[in-house]
């Protein structure tokens, strides 16, 4: 398995895994376009894929904008194998060496995806949108999770600030 930071043209790989998930399935899925896609990859935020034979398996994508985890998808396929841990740790790592504004996401309440990140520290703030569970991520909280295995301050991590 290979991470790196997510480009344009992995936009149908994207596509293909958020299509594929078990849960938290879209509703309608030309809710979220390429065009979207391309948006939180290049003016919002930053995402990251992890590719298996140059296949995208598994993606995740920051919203410095709107302070929010835009996606955290893993393909079906890849679940249960470290894929979501590493994508969450490079995605807040880097938008918390971004700022130290507290970062949302929100999730269907009888998901694995809410254990998933409840036990990554991520506090419940609530209801969001329709049903959904809203959950919260502090710097703090972060920085605590990550400190033991962390010879790196996250502020060295990435080098490159965005605006």
């Amino acid at each position: 398995m290979r991470y790196r930071e997510a480009l344009l043209s992995d936009i149908p790989g994207i596509q293909r895994v958020r299509h594929a998930v078990k849960e938290n399935i879209l509703s309608d899925p030309a809710l979220v376009t390429d065009h979207d896609c391309a948006e939180y990859l290049t003016k919002r935020g930053k995402g990251w894929v992890c590719l298996v034979n140059g296949t995208v398996v598994g993606f995740s994508i920051a919203d410095l904008q709107g302070h929010n985890i835009w996606a955290l998808f893993v393909d079906p396929d890849f679940e249960k194998k470290g894929v979501g841990r590493k994508l969450h740790a490079l995605m807040l790592d880097w938008y918390f060496s971004q700022t130290r504004q507290t970062v949302w996401l929100s999730t269907d309440p009888a998901s694995r995806a809410r254990g998933f990140y409840q036990a990554a520290g991520w506090k419940e703030a609530g209801r969001y949108g329709k049903g959904e569970v809203k959950l919260e991520m502090e710097y703090s909280t972060w920085q605590q999770k990550q400190a033991p295995g962390r010879e790196t301050p996250v502020s060295d991590l990435f080098s490159r600030k965005q605006p």
